[in-house]
């Protein structure tokens, strides 16, 4: 009987495919076809069945779905390290909005996101969700470098170099979602920045397009506890109070950060389907306080994790983002057990997947589901001895353990290295926008001074 073609069958030690939960393979292969899962199999089984036209055997590797990043600001990793150790407002007011009014542009969003994207892939993301301004030019950059991105469609209360006028958000945004509709690789959300920075009609107008467009909104919600304070004195009510009085807490909202949340709230997104992101380096950072993480799994609530953007925290990093995640759970729970280590994993694959809703296509290894994976290799004698590959992942190995990812089946690393993309250019292009903003955050400086 001949075999079945398939265009590539990966052969590895381990494989964790997130669905089943807290299920581990041993010697098992997967089949891919047309950029898609076909097969999930025992090695034997595999190589009795298909030929391939591209045979990976990993060896002492993990292979699990694509990270999925399920918040990030891909461009501002031009700004990495640019202001630190200051709270949210004054790193915001001061330093951020500063530079970005001096420096932002298109170019600035096609330099800054080409170096997220190289980074993300070699450390394992195979997609993400992304806010920033200049969506046009983030999806061409993620279509370009090949990954898996839902650019959100920006709308704040203030003019940029991306859109002067409220309307002009709303137009520019639907430009681009109209654009960009049923791309394999790349969607669109509705992004408002936070309900500090949207006034109560563009939400209401959000709510529609939201409807519309069957797509998502993604915000900033809850991230600290001024954010809280402050909506009270202007609307009488808290954050979320407000956005469910105009509709926006729903099923098709992603609420980012959280931090600030009573046990009344927790029901309240449970009872409306609300997905969070969960971004605990930036919230530590930025001293912004705890997302309640059991409390929310207990409720019934779906959560992924986001690194936020490099401006930050510093990095891109979500297998540091999620070891830090179940170390806090367990830390703000009181509970070892609070966070295990699949369900870490499961919230950085699966669950980041739902806050996109894209939890059908990836997130996951299961027949059917595009071939975003990842692998890790558990070869290094600092992860000997082997007991839980899971545990490694998670408790002990890192993003330079990352070995071969790929997006769609197209392979995008391979043995530690990014396939077609020059590392060197990248970091040269990365060091002349430094000098930039390093003038632009002078020159702030000194106008707050004078």
């Amino acid at each position: 009987m001949a075999l079945e073609r398939v265009d590539s069958l990966i052969e590895a030690r381990w494989i964790a495919p997130v669905e089943p939960a807290e299920v581990i393979y041993e010697e098992h292969a997967v089949a891919l076809k047309d950029g898609r899962i076909v097969a999930l199999l025992p090695r034997d089984q595999a190589r009795q069945r298909f030929a391939a036209d591209n045979h990976v055997e990993l060896g002492d590797h993990l292979l699990i779905p694509g990270l999925v990043n399920a918040h990030t600001h891909a461009a501002m990793s031009l700004m990495r390290g640019l202001a630190d150790d200051l709270p949210l407002m004054p790193w915001l007011t001061e330093h951020v909005w500063p530079v970005e009014g001096a420096l932002l542009s298109a170019d600035f969003v096609r330099d800054g996101t080409e170096l997220a994207v190289a980074e993300m892939l070699r450390g394992g993301i195979t997609s993400c969700q992304d806010m920033y301004f200049f969506p046009d030019v983030t999806a061409s950059v993620f279509e370009r470098m090949g990954m898996r991105a839902v650019v959100g469609l920006v709308v704040i209360e203030f003019p940029s170099a991306w859109a002067g006028t409220i309307d002009e958000y709303f137009e520019k945004g639907t430009r681009v979602h109209d654009s960009w509709r049923g791309h394999p690789l790349i969607s669109t959300s509705l992004a408002p920045h936070a309900p500090y920075t949207v006034s109560d009609d563009s939400f209401t107008r959000l709510r529609t397009l939201a409807d519309q467009f069957d797509i998502r909104i993604q915000c900033h919600v809850h991230e600290t506890a001024q954010e809280i304070v402050d909506s009270k004195k202007q609307y009488n009510e808290r954050p979320l109070a407000r956005l469910k009085r105009l509709g926006v807490l729903s099923e098709a909202l992603t609420a980012v950060h959280m931090t600030q949340l009573t046990e009344v709230e927790i029901e309240q997104c449970a009872h409306a389907g609300v997905s969070i992101v969960h971004c605990p380096e930036s919230n530590l950072k930025l001293a912004s306080g705890f997302c309640p993480v059991r409390s929310l799994l207990d409720a019934g609530v779906n959560v992924g994790i986001g690194t936020d953007g490099c401006a930050s925290n510093n990095d891109l990093d979500l297998l540091g983002e999620t070891r830090t995640a179940a170390f806090m759970a367990k830390g703000v729970s009181a509970d070892a057990a609070s966070l295990n280590v699949h369900q870490a994993l499961r919230m950085a694959t699966l669950g980041s997947a739902k806050t996109m809703g894209l939890e059908d296509s990836i997130g996951s290894i299961e027949p059917g589901k595009w071939a975003d994976l990842t692998a890790v290799s558990l070869s290094a004698l600092e992860l000997q001895p082997v007991y839980n590959p899971v545990s490694h992942l998670i408790y002990a190995a890192g993003r330079q353990h990352v070995s071969d990812v790929w997006v769609g089946g197209k392979r995008r690393v391979q043995q530690g290295r990014l396939v077609d993309v020059d590392e060197s250019a990248l970091i040269a292009t990365a060091q002349r926008w430094a000098v930039r903003a390093r003038g632009a955050q002078t020159a702030a400086a000194a106008g707050r001074q004078s």
